[in-house]
């Protein structure tokens, strides 16, 4: 297509399109007079030499090259069982690798519900489906006719140790409570056996129907065992309530490790040790957080941004485990009921596993799992295919200039189904950037991953490039940019998930539906000027 032929068509689609992915506005769209912050615009960055710059023009159609067919592939970095998702999840390693058990979700639960499933890798990107470890009860008066959240360990008797959540939602209408703490024991890993009289209940200043998630641990210095225990206290709300024992069987109440007295819960609890910090995450509201602290006695303190990824169900539920001097972080992305990029997600997904990463300051950031080096081997040379607005290149960087509610655009063509996309990023002061996808010429319904600067957020809203500064975002998370300073940005994709790091500091998982069978990814700026050095990508090796 000439490049004046496509600017014509994107004038009729930017005044047509006004609402998230070409549809009309929904009752939380905002009006260019309600935009999420009124501040004008009030740093211009400096426009470059354009006798040293290229101006890119929009490829010829006749001297495009043929585009290979989209083909999706087997998800190796985010598995899931087969006709089933993955709820929270209990990692442990041990000699054999990263064992990976989690909650069995599926959309047809009946009165059971959420046996504990396993699955296992040496790798990060290879994962071996192990199959049921614990079922659920199978009679209306077990208490765990459903299974919660738990922890898994190898103990000091060489044993492996399951503790988990009873979950019975009959109990109360018959003047029991909802939920226990469970325990069953294996000697291989493999095969199960529950301990029913090892079961107890909440003390009486908890509550009974909010009692879950322990996580056993062994105390070298008291030489016990801790278990924390989400728990709720009238007076103070959510806490992490804390047991110990020295026999695995019988458990003696201590006073709560944490309670903020901020959240009705402290969801899935998880404590560890790095470098001269302890570190205490959970979860709650959709979000996973974290606390830190010099002892492991507390006082555990929130820094001021103690979310890692971002809002909505797009990681949840996140438990930490060791392995090979690695400490990863361990949750799910939520699905979707239909493949749109603008609805919410729900209850459970598909596995997703971070690294973490320990700032000098005690703080933590995350970053894609090392092993994916040895996964994506393959380099590959981006080109860009076709422009819309402002671009230009130098020495294989990209600028894009963009004024209000305009939007300049660099698309590299498909994306392959599974990619490794690195490079840095710049952009001015209250503007927008990021990473487009879209179908081909229809350039009015590209939807975006935005670095706000105008917001210090990432996000996504699975909305037209153009409404990025009218729509609330449906995911997010806090990153504070500074105006022209380069950021180093990774993208990990695999079909439709596509995971966002900056700088060893921040996730942004998302499911980005308009980003498979077929579409072109490019880069975009939006109210800024924004530039995209040493774009690169790397795909996996043929198998």
């Amino acid at each position: 297509m000439k490049k004046s032929v496509l600017f014509l068509l994107l004038a009729i689609c930017f005044t047509t399109v006004t609402a998230c992915a070409g549809k009309e506005p929904s009752p939380e769209t905002k009006e260019p007079d309600a935009v999420r912050d009124s501040g004008q615009n009030s740093h211009e960055t400096q426009e470059p030499d354009a006798s040293d710059e290229q101006i890119l023009e929009t490829a010829d159609e006749s001297e495009e090259e043929n585009v290979e067919q989209y083909e999706s592939v087997p998800y190796r970095l985010y598995p899931t069982s087969e006709n089933a998702w993955v709820g929270d999840v209990m990692p442990m390693a041990d000699e054999n690798g990263l064992q990976l058990y989690y909650l069995y979700d599926t959309d047809h639960n009946g009165s059971g519900y959420h046996p504990i499933y396993k699955f296992s890798t040496t790798n990060l990107y290879e994962y071996s489906d192990d199959g049921l470890a614990i079922p659920f009860g199978d009679s209306m008066d077990d208490p765990d006719l459903a299974i919660g959240t738990g922890s898994v360990l190898k103990a000091r008797d060489g044993r492996y140790h399951c503790f988990y959540t009873g979950h019975n939602d009959t109990f109360p209408q018959e003047g029991k409570d909802k939920e226990c703490v469970m325990h069953a024991v294996s000697e291989d890993n493999v095969n199960w056996t529950k301990i029913p009289e090892d079961t107890f209940y909440a003390a009486e200043n908890y509550s009974g129907d909010d009692f879950r998630d322990p996580f056993v641990f062994w105390n070298e210095e008291e030489q016990c065992y801790w278990m924390l225990i989400a728990a709720r206290e009238d007076s103070l709300g959510g806490v992490v309530a804390r047991y110990t024992s020295t026999d695995l069987s019988a458990w003696t109440l201590c006073d709560p490790l944490y309670a903020p007295e901020t959240l009705y819960m402290l969801e899935c609890p998880d404590l560890f040790r790095m470098g001269d910090y302890y570190y205490l995450f959970y979860s709650w509201e959709r979000v996973t957080f974290y606390a830190m602290s010099n002892s492991i006695y507390g006082p555990f303190v929130a820094p001021p941004d103690n979310v890692l990824d971002g809002t909505g169900f797009c990681f949840y539920a996140a438990k930490t485990a060791e392995f090979e001097g690695h400490r990863y972080l361990c949750g799910w992305i939520g699905r979707k009921s239909e493949p749109k990029d603008t609805g919410y997600y729900d209850w459970a997904g598909s596995l997703l596993v971070h690294e973490l990463v320990q700032k000098e300051d005690g703080t933590l950031g995350v970053r894609e799992p090392s092993g994916l080096q040895d996964y994506f081997v393959t380099e590959k040379t981006p080109s860009v295919k076709e422009t819309l607005g402002e671009v230009r290149e130098k020495d294989g960087a990209y600028l894009l200039s963009a004024a209000a509610d305009e939007v300049a655009l660099a698309d590299f063509g498909m994306r392959e189904p599974s990619m490794l996309l690195e490079c840095t990023v710049s952009l001015g002061e209250e503007g927008y950037a990021g990473f487009a996808f879209g179908m081909g010429d229809e350039y009015g319904t590209y939807t975006g991953l935005v670095l706000d600067a105008k917001n210090n957020s990432v996000h996504f809203e699975g909305c037209v490039l153009s409404r990025i500064a009218y729509v609330e975002p449906m995911i997010e998370t806090g990153f504070s940019f500074e105006p022209n300073k380069e950021y180093h940005v990774k993208l990990v994709m695999e079909n439709e998930i596509v995971v966002l790091y900056i700088d060893d500091t921040k996730a942004l998982s998302n499911r980005i539906y308009k980003s498979v069978d077929g579409a072109h990814w490019g880069i975009f700026a939006n109210n800024t000027e924004a530039v995209f050095r040493d774009i690169s990508f790397k795909i996996p090796r043929e198998r």
